[in-house]
């Protein structure tokens, strides 16, 4: 290990996600382990700017790893994306003597700290924290795989509905650019469709669709929509449009929302977190910055910041597949 860092600081930014904390309670206990300073930053960037720090140990991020959420709360900062406001971050930091700073959030917080190092030079390193997995370089982003347990476990619940009522349930997941959520939730709760931003399947084959799967039997349905699908304006245009155009089926719309952003943690973010927080520390000591920790072929990478930033997660083309044949 490089002997150079001996107080890092980490920040959470963006919106938040199970696990978050997590990578929190990784990052702290790997700097104690190797005997480094730790500082938890409030508020993210806007904490930055203000000097928001506290000193963590060991025994600060007890009981956090089950929690959603981020006990280093998170904000937006307008500040920071000006020069000057980036200025007097840099300083604080350095009149706190931190020499690195580890960040857990998504594109736009990543976008944050590779200027930030542009600029002056600071070591940083990325973690992904987005339900989305809207992240270039890792298979997973923190609290992804929570998101999807809890939107299947509400699935499941509306289901039951849908089946005692024969009715036609629309459910609106988070997805605005990518439709990973969308695409696994469909697959796990049994949707008849699955609308994503990256396949636009259209008004007229969407109630073509849904009329082959009534002629087949099926007496209610349920189709997954992401918040970023093209076919409609939004999902009560969706609603309207199949009211119009399909008779016999009493359609309903639920918009899960920011539910799906709370929970604790699932074991796999929980596992995941603990990994990234090791790697994100131990690359920092070893000289390593720049870059975000990524979660590729299951083991532990490195990918740099920007390309995660301008990179495209791409959704698994199978998966379409098997939801196609799975609708049957």
């Amino acid at each position: 290990m490089g002997k150079a860092m001996k107080k890092l600081a980490v920040l959470t930014s963006g919106g938040d996600s199970p696990g978050m904390n997590a990578a929190i309670r990784s990052v702290v206990r790997t700097c104690a382990y190797h005997e480094v300073e730790c500082v938890g930053v409030y508020r993210g960037y806007e904490g930055l700017i203000e000097g928001d720090f506290k000193a963590m140990d060991a025994r600060s991020v007890r009981g956090i790893i089950n929690k959603g959420g981020t006990i280093l709360k998170s904000a937006r900062s307008k500040e920071f994306r000006t020069e000057e406001g980036r200025k007097i971050a840099y300083k604080q930091l350095i009149d706190a003597h931190i020499d690195g700073l580890v960040v857990v959030g998504g594109d736009g917080s990543f976008t944050g700290a590779l200027i930030f190092n542009q600029e002056f030079g600071f070591p940083v390193m990325g973690i992904p924290g987005t339900i989305d997995n809207d992240i270039y370089g890792t298979s997973h982003t923190l609290g992804f795989d929570t998101a999807l347990n809890t939107v299947v476990d509400a699935i499941d619940k509306i289901r039951d509905t849908a089946s005692s009522h024969n009715r036609l349930f629309f459910i609106e997941v988070m997805g605005r650019d990518v439709g990973h959520i969308a695409l696994n939730v469909g697959i796990a709760g049994g949707a008849e469709e699955i609308l994503i931003p990256e396949e636009d399947l259209g008004l007229d084959r969407l109630v073509e669709s849904l009329n082959k799967s009534r002629k087949s039997g099926k007496t209610s349905s349920i189709v997954i929509v992401a918040e970023g699908d093209k076919i409609g304006k939004n999902i009560f245009e969706l609603k309207d449009y199949v009211d119009e155009n399909m008779e016999g089926y009493d359609v309903r719309v639920s918009v899960l929302g920011h539910m799906q952003r709370g929970g604790a943690p699932s074991c796999f973010d929980r596992v995941l977190a603990s990994r990234m927080g090791v790697k994100a520390v131990e690359s920092l000591l070893e000289g390593e910055t720049n870059y975000m920790v990524g979660l590729l072929d299951n083991k532990v990478e490195l990918t740099p910041l920007e390309k995660a930033i301008k990179g495209k997660s791409k959704i698994n083309l199978e998966l379409l597949r098997v939801s196609d044949i799975m609708s049957t």
